[in-house]
């Protein structure tokens, strides 16, 4: 058998937990460090490409794949749950897997933080002098949350907020029936926002969901929602946000992701006193490197036996 050669685009800290965790079952394998951005010129031996996100921070990748392309590789993973940051190109060649799964927890327990921080009022009630002033803070139990989109990242924020005793409220694309027990159903996304105290955007970015939530949708929310997107910056209208925010009738949004990354200077989501905006940083932990390693290598394995891959990348689903 040929020696195993992996290409990766991730940092050398990530490559190298990898590495060591091939010494253990691969010995001899070889994990490559090779730069971001579109792939191009990778030595022959190399059979497998771990890719970082391309189409970020203003970049487009050119239409037309680099000559050579595919190279010699026999199957591509991405370290993204959505395939919207990659070139169409790149899934017209080998198969190419997704790390869908492998953040959820992290980006669930952001979502429920950003939760918190809404309904106990922080970090407005810390106090810095003798003047001390009482606040009424919100309880959770009892309140409503609405999921928009139910996979990995739905089923643990379902299962997290269920412990609080928050009612959960769901919608997705297909008819699957929830696996989370207690989930209800909702008819449409206009109910979703109808009747959630805070809604959680977490479904893929396609051209059937970009700005599924419009003026129309954020006109049906309850007086004064709590919006939290840690999904994709596309699938809301910016500009339609900033006027519910005005009328109130979105209390808050929380946003780990827009459109573009980063917002230009001068946005007015940087400045605006009822907008929480991150740097499209929850899906990152200290424990990452692991994370990510674990995915990729039980697909390895999926790969090297012959096993249909997990997460296989659908450009109609979006994921």
């Amino acid at each position: 058998m040929s020696q195993l050669v992996i290409a990766s685009q991730l940092d050398e800290d990530f490559n190298e937990v990898i590495r060591q965790r091939l010494e253990q079952t691969h010995p001899g394998a070889k994990v490559l460090s090779v730069p971001a951005g579109v792939p191009s010129d990778l030595p022959a031996e190399v059979s497998i490409l771990l890719a970082r996100p391309i189409n970020v921070r203003g970049y487009l990748a050119p239409d037309t794949p680099p000559p050579g392309w595919p190279y010699g590789l026999r199957w591509v993973q991405v370290v993204s749950s959505g395939i919207d940051f990659y070139p169409q190109w790149l899934f017209n060649g080998p198969p190419v897997s997704t790390s869908r799964g492998s953040a959820a927890e992290n980006i669930a327990e952001f979502a429920l933080a950003a939760i918190f921080a809404a309904a106990k009022r922080l970090p407005q009630i810390w106090v810095h002098d003798s003047q001390w002033n009482f606040s009424a803070l919100t309880p959770l139990k009892g309140s409503t949350l609405g999921i928009l989109g139910f996979g990995a990242i739905g089923r643990s924020l379902a299962s997290k907020a269920h412990a609080l005793g928050i009612q959960v409220l769901a919608l997705r694309q297909s008819q699957t029936p929830f696996e989370i027990k207690g989930v209800q159903a909702v008819r449409d996304i206009h109910e979703l926002f109808a009747r959630s105290d805070h809604l959680v955007l977490a479904a893929p970015l396609t051209e059937a969901t970009r700005h599924i939530v419009n003026r129309a949708v954020l006109a049906s929310a309850k007086p004064g929602l709590h919006l939290i997107n840690i999904a994709r910056g596309g699938l809301l209208d910016h500009e339609a946000l900033l006027e519910a925010l005005e009328t109130r009738q979105i209390g808050l949004a929380s946003l780990d992701v827009t459109e573009p990354e980063p917002l230009p200077e001068g946005h007015p989501f940087y400045s605006h006193p009822r907008v929480r905006l991150s740097p499209h940083t929850s899906a990152i932990s200290t424990n990452s490197r692991h994370e990510i390693a674990d995915n990729f290598l039980a697909n390895l394995e999926r790969h090297l036996n012959g096993l249909a891959l997990e997460n296989q990348a659908n450009v109609q689903r979006g994921y």
